[in-house]
Parts: structure tokens; C-alpha cells; sequence
């Protein structure tokens, strides 16, 4: 490629800047590849997406030379550069930006463009000795290089150094010997990080399909390219299975590749383990628990067609496939598929455009479909697939809802700490009853309560103060091992103060609940059980998910106790109770998706019980009993609670009825934030009003419901539209249009489709 070209740069530019193309380099640069550029003194990675008389590049006087092209080949296709564009316009980001975030970290280092590998030291035989004799003589006083020159040839003729040297014993000082007579030349190969190798496959589950699988894999199969199925399945109905089967025809049968993505990390080894046990080798893992090493090498086997099936959580989306045939989104409903940082992508929405542009099929599963899903399939515009009733013939569980709270005349201290009363605020005699008995019959439990530590807050019994982080607006959570005060959004930390800082009493006390408290009072009322914590604190380890649930599986595990990631997924045939210990975490949060979420966690942990023949028992503790999200979970009722939520969602109208946009002002000054905010929003309303669009309705500005995070004040506006491009032009003209102040470090996010308005 000679002339100019345009590079998209990771920096907040909404055009591609024009840069020339040095003879010398010429040969390495297309479209699609890595250079290295100077922007404003310093060295970016960018990314060539087209002629330097491309529409859209920004004007240049006087090009400067791109300073490297590391590679021999394109890194991104162009059919996959074209969804980055869709990203870009869609969500309103830099293209720049939205192309790193396609690429693996190993990739995106100006400094260090080349990618390191692994490598490994092997042995290799250079000479044959056919004949015994020509062995004899060669090792008339060498027996130990004999054996081990024997041994390599056994391996094939090359085996790495370490397992003959660590694994089999033999001296370095043999190996070397052999070396030095000319027998084996000992090199470096290349070695493909992939941690999930030496972990074990499930069995093969081929099974004969019911008949709404079989109605289901064959609807799939006979699916048009860009075609979109919801496959709406009550938990334990086999949706897996039904990947399983579908992608089989798409993969062994005809010869193209897939995407499956996961909402969870925890998710992942089980996943992965399913699908290796059907597809062998080539299936990759793409997730941020990996290292960049394990990531790059797993990206590279997938471009190079090593892997024809990519595995993970939402940036898989972006795995280097060619001729793609299926994109599973697995759980479809999950928040976690929405990027929080530029660019705030939902991956399920990618997964749409990117199978329209290459021809696949995607399949959008879940006992619980978000509400634009199911929308869209109601009104034709995805293909409505049921899986009604569990597989093998299996019941949902029995639902029971233990009212907790406590009448006028029944006074409980919350204050106590070991009390049968504090025991009877967590749980209820009916529900510590259940696990005993599932104790006594050496069958497992799963606990979930949504919120992790020990206590929500510390308050003084004197005064009321309550410790709040000094960085955000948010009550600080005790943490019991190791004892701290943390906050959840910044993560600051410091040690429980023995002393109110307002009043200086010392009476301070534990407020709310956490996981490390229903663990502690667990295991003092059944000192016996066998319980296993799973949430953020104890998960931070590279396989903290999957070692937990490897206990489970083997039945190591009595009660599993965790926050929302046991929620989803999970199948251990000998869980046949669930108990959630508060179903009214979230509940009545300020914002309009509150109780579709605890509809679905409800739902969906409620499936983790009676997978297997002994059935299945649900407890749900609620101080509302009567909420819409909680009586139809009890009655696994999914139709009407999406007619109930539909219609407390049209006015006003909120998603699916309408399309929104929260428009996100942060600084370090009060003032200056809403002074800006406010700003913003007249102006806005002025020019949609000399316009004389209706389309377009700006709610607000108001304090968000979190004011401050990381010291960063924040104000917000929605826009709201039933026209989605009406709604793009908008958002453009604020990132682009609008001038941002230097002044207390002012930004503005414009979050398209958010899950989330806190």
C-alpha cells in the first residue's frame, strides 16, 4: 500500500488520521494492519482502515511517516473492521478505540509491538543408528545417553528438555553429552499458552433430543445467514445440549466456525469443559481472567484456523473467525455483555451485526429473556424457539416465599451477634430446617445473597453517623477476614474505627448483611456442614471459580453460598435445595430495570435445584412478598411478569417501549458538573426546538443516584426516542459538538442502551 493512508488511533478522535506511507514499508501495510504512529509527540498503535483519500479522514497539510508496521498480515479483517465502524457510530466512540478493544492487549503496545511467545528448549535426534551394532559401538561406555537416546526416539524423534530432564531423571550432564557428540541438536519451539489443556472434559453428552430440542436444532440448522432465534427454555430443559447439537452441524458438518458467549468467568470451565468433550481441540478460551500471553495465543490459533471455535465472555465476540456460521449468546439477558468503559458496547446487539456482515446464525438463550428480546420476538423480528418443560421428564422446583418481616408486638435486637435472634434474621426456621435435612441426607445446597462482606454499613448506636467512603457516595461494607471497611465502586480501604468521628461514641455497630456473615452463622448452626464462599473476595485467584465448583461436583460441598455468579448456569444434580437468604437486595434501586433483575436472579437460581432424580426445594426470604418480581419467580410465571413490567414501562415509556441514551457529566467540582449538565441540556432543548423535531424527548438534568464515585462529582440527562437514528445524531453532536471545559476536569459520557442508570 503506497501514498497515505488512514490510521484509527486509540485517543478520543472521531476521524482517522491521514499519515504516509514510506517505501520501505509498503509491503507490510494494508488495511487491517498494525502501525505504529507519532500523534502529538508520542508513539500510538493505530490500525489502517483506508486510503488516505478515504471519506471521513481528517485533512493533513503535511503527512508524517508511519513509523513501523510489525506485521506481515492484517491483524483485523475487514468484515470485522466494518462491525467496529457499526460500534463507533452506534455507541458514539472513537473508532480508534473501539478497534483496541477488538484486538488483545499483546497487540496493542506501541513501545512493544511485537508480541512475546513462550518458548520451550527441545531435543532433537540428528542422526539415525538403525542397527544394533552401529548402537553398541556408538554407546559402548555411554549406557545412560543409550537410554535416553532411545527415549527421544520412542517420543518421536524430539522431546522438550524439561520432561527428559525434570519429569524423566535423566542428567543434564547426559543430554549435554549428546549434544556435544553430534546426536542431538537442542533448539527452541514456540509453545501455545492454553490453561484450560491440562484440565478434564465432561463426557460426551450425546443424547436423544426430546421433541422441542429436535424442533429447536432443526429450526437452527435450517436458519437463513443473519438470521436471530431466541431459544426460550425453562431451566434444566438441555439449551446446551441444543448448542451442542446445532453447532455440530455447523462446525463438523459444514466446516465454519462459531461464538459462545457466557455472561460469567465461573461459567467458563464448565462451558469449556462441555464443549472440548464434543469438539476436542478446537475449542479457544477468550476471557480477562487469562493472562495477555494465554490470550494472544489463543487469538492467534483462532485467525490461523488452529481453533474453529472461540469460547468466553463478551469481548469474544471480537475472536478473529472466518467464515462464521453460529454465534451463541448463552443467558442473553446478563448486564455483564454491556461494556462499562468506552466504548459501552452490549455484545448481544454485536453479535447481530457481526453475523448479518458474515453470513451466521445467532442463537440468544435464556429461561429469563431481557424484555427487548423478547419484544423483538413477539413482533417477528427474532425467531421465538421454546424448550418448555426439563429434560428426562424432571419438574421445576416447588417454590416457598418465608415472609421475614417481623409483626409489631415481636421485638429482635439487630444489634446481637451470636443471638438465635440474629440467626432467625438470616435464616428462618423453615429454611435452617430444609438444610438440615439435606445435611442428613448427604444431599448439597446452594445459598445466594447478593451483596458480599459482612455487613452493608458500620453506624453509630449513639448518633446514627455512618462511615461513608471519602471518595464516593456510598456507605462503606465491613469486611470480617481481613478485618476492613471497603467501598465497592473505588476500592478504598481502611481499618473499623473503634470511635464515632461525629460524637466520638463507641458504640459502633454492624448494619445489614453480607456473605461473610451468613458463612460465619452457617457454620455455628451446623457446625458439621461443609461450606464453600464463593464470591468476589474469594475468587480473585486464576482458578478460584473453577476449584470451587470442582468441590461441588465431586461432592465436597455441602452448602454453596455466594453471591449472583452461582446464580446462572451451574448444573449439580444433587442440589435439591436453594435457599435465597434476601430476595429484596436490588429490589427497589432507582432504576427503571430493578425488578426485571431480581426477577431473573430469582428465577434463575431457583433452576439450580431438582436437576437431577431426588427433585427440588426453593425457599425465598422477602420483607415483600407481594412484589410483582417475586410472585411470579414463585410461580415461575414468566409471561406475566413480562406483561406486568411491559406495562409499568409505557408510561412513561421506557425500553422496549422507547429507545434510550443517560448522558453522564463528571468532575471534580459540584458546581462546575452541573453547571455543565445543565448547560448541555437547554442547549440541546433549544436546537431540537428550532428544529421542530418531536422525536427526541431530554429528561433531566438531575444528580445521579450515585452523586460521587472516585471523586468524581456526577450529573445526568436521558434522551429518549423511538428513532434510533434520530437518537445517534443526538449523541453525536454531544461527544462531538459539545465543549468540555478544562476547568475541574469536566468529561461527558454518552451511554447508549444502558443496563444500568445509577
Amino acid at each position: 500500500m503506497k501514498g497515505l493512508v488512514s490510521v484509527a488511533v486509540p485517543l478520543p478522535f472521531f476521524k482517522p488520521l491521514t499519515y504516509l506511507v514510506p517505501d520501505a514499508l509498503a509491503a507490510r501495510v494494508a488495511v487491517g494492519s498494525r502501525v505504529v504512529v507519532p500523534v502529538r509527540g508520542r508513539r500510538e498503535m493505530g490500525i489502517v482502515v483506508g486510503n488516505g483519500d478515504s471519506p471521513g479522514a481528517a485533512a493533513v497539510v503535511s503527512p508524517k511517516p508511519i513509523a513501523e508496521a510489525p506485521d506481515a498480515q492484517p491483524v483485523l479483517t475487514t468484515s470485522l473492521i466494518d462491525v467496529c465502524r457499526w460500534i463507533a457510530a452506534y455507541y458514539v466512540a472513537p473508532l480508534g478505540v473501539v478497534l483496541r478493544t477488538a484486538l488483545p492487549a499483546a497487540l496493542t503496545g506501541a513501545e512493544s509491538p511485537e508480541p512475546s511467545v513462550k518458548t520451550r528448549r527441545v531435543a532433537t535426534l540428528t542422526t539415525e543408528l538403525p542397527t544394533l551394532l552401529e548402537r553398541d559401538r556408538t554407546f559402548a561406555r555411554a549406557k545412560k545417553q543409550r537410554e535416553l537416546f532411545e527415549l527421544i526416539e520412542s517420543l518421536g524423534g524430539s522431546a522438550p528438555v524439561e520432561l527428559l530432564v525434570e519429569r524423566m531423571s535423566f542428567s543434564p550432564t547426559v543430554l549435554k553429552g549428546l549434544e556435544e557428540r553430534g546426536l542431538v541438536a537442542i533448539g527452541e519451539e514456540v509453545v501455545a499458552r492454553d490453561p484450560f489443556a491440562s484440565r478434564a472434559s465432561a463426557a460426551d453428552p450425546r443424547h436423544a433430543p426430546t421433541l422441542a430440542q429436535q424442533q429447536a436444532i432443526d429450526a437452527l440448522g435450517a436458519g437463513k445467514p443473519g438470521g436471530v432465534f431466541l431459544l426460550h427454555g425453562v431451566t434444566g430443559s438441555g439449551k446446551t445440549l441444543v448448542y451442542l447439537d446445532f453447532l455440530r452441524t455447523v462446525v463438523n458438518d459444514r466446516g465454519r466456525t462459531a461464538i459462545v458467549l457466557v455472561p460469567e468467568i465461573a461459567l467458563t470451565p464448565q462451558t469449556v469443559s462441555r464443549f472440548r468433550a464434543v469438539f476436542g481441540n478446537k475449542v479457544a478460551v477468550l476471557h480477562s481472567a487469562l493472562s495477555d500471553g494465554e490470550r494472544y495465543d489463543a487469538w492467534l490459533a483462532l485467525k490461523r484456523g488452529d481453533k474453529r471455535i472461540a469460547v468466553g465472555a463478551r469481548s469474544a465476540i471480537f475472536a478473529p473467525l472466518e467464515n462464521l456460521g453460529a454465534i451463541v449468546v448463552d443467558e442473553e439477558h446478563e448486564t455483564s455483555y454491556k461494556q462499562g468503559e468506552a466504548p459501552r458496547y452490549h455484545a448481544r446487539e454485536v453479535a447481530m451485526v457481526r453475523a448479518r456482515a458474515q453470513g451466521a446464525v445467532v442463537v440468544l438463550g435464556s429461561a429469563t429473556p431481557s424484555l427487548e428480546s423478547w419484544s423483538n420476538a413477539r413482533s417477528g423480528k427474532y425467531r421465538l424457539l421454546s424448550l418448555p418443560d426439563r429434560v428426562g421428564g424432571g419438574r421445576l422446583p416447588s417454590v416457598r416465599v418465608v415472609d421475614m418481616r417481623v409483626p409489631k408486638d415481636q421485638k429482635i435486637s439487630p444489634h446481637a451477634t451470636t443471638s438465635e435472634s440474629l440467626a432467625r434474621l438470616v435464616l428462618s426456621e423453615e429454611l435452617e430446617t430444609a438444610l438440615r435435612a439435606r445435611l442428613e441426607r448427604r444431599e448439597q445446597s446452594i445459598l445466594l445473597l447478593n451483596r458480599r462482606g459482612y455487613a452493608s454499613f458500620v453506624q453509630c448506636a449513639q448518633c446514627g453517623e455512618v462511615d461513608v467512603c471519602p471518595n464516593c457516595s456510598i456507605t462503606l461494607t465491613y469486611h470480617r477476614a481481613p478485618e476492613r471497611l471497603i467501598c465497592h465502586y473505588c476500592q478504598h480501604a481502611e481499618a473499623p474505627r473503634q470511635r464515632c468521628q461525629r460524637c466520638g461514641g463507641s458504640v459502633l455497630k454492624q448494619r445489614g448483611l453480607g456473605t461473610q456473615q451468613v458463612e460465619r452463622i452457617l457454620a455455628e448452626r451446623m457446625p458439621s456442614s461443609r461450606i464453600a464462599r464463593m464470591d468476589v473476595d474469594t475468587t480473585s485467584g486464576k482458578w478460584a471459580h473453577a476449584d470451587i465448583l470442582d468441590r461441588v461436583a465431586r461432592g465436597d460441598v455441602d452448602v454453596l453460598l455466594g453471591t449472583q455468579m452461582i446464580a446462572k448456569g451451574l448444573d449439580f444434580p444433587n442440589v435439591t435445595l436453594v435457599g435465597v437468604v434476601d430476595a429484596d437486595v436490588g429490589i427497589n434501586l432507582p432504576d427503571f430495570r430493578a425488578s426485571e433483575r431480581c426477577f431473573q436472579l430469582l428465577s434463575q437460581v431457583a433452576g439450580r435445584a431438582g436437576r437431577g432424580p431426588k427433585g427440588g426445594e426453593v425457599f425465598i426470604q422477602t420483607r415483600v412478598p407481594g412484589h410483582h418480581a417475586v410472585v411470579c419467580a414463585v410461580a415461575h410465571d414468566y409471561d406475566r411478569f413480562v406483561n406486568k413490567e411491559l406495562e409499568g414501562r409505557s408510561d412513561p415509556p421506557y425500553p422496549p417501549a422507547i429507545r434510550l441514551a443517560n448522558v453522564v457529566f463528571s468532575g471534580t467540582r459540584e458546581e462546575d458538573t452541573a453547571r455543565l449538565a445543565t448547560e448541555t441540556a437547554d442547549r440541546l432543548r433549544a436546537l431540537l426546538e428550532r428544529k421542530g423535531d418531536p422525536d427526541i424527548t431530554i429528561v433531566g438534568p438531575s444528580k445521579c443516584p450515585i452523586e460521587r464515585i472516585k471523586n468524581r462529582w456526577r450529573w445526568h440527562f436521558m434522551l429518549k426516542s423511538r428513532n434510533a437514528a434520530q437518537l445517534t445524531r443526538v449523541a453525536r453532536y454531544i461527544a462531538e459538538r459539545i465543549p468540555v471545559p478544562s476547568k475541574g476536569q469536566l468529561r461527558i459520557v454518552v451511554d447508549r442502551d444502558p443496563v444500568s442508570l445509577l
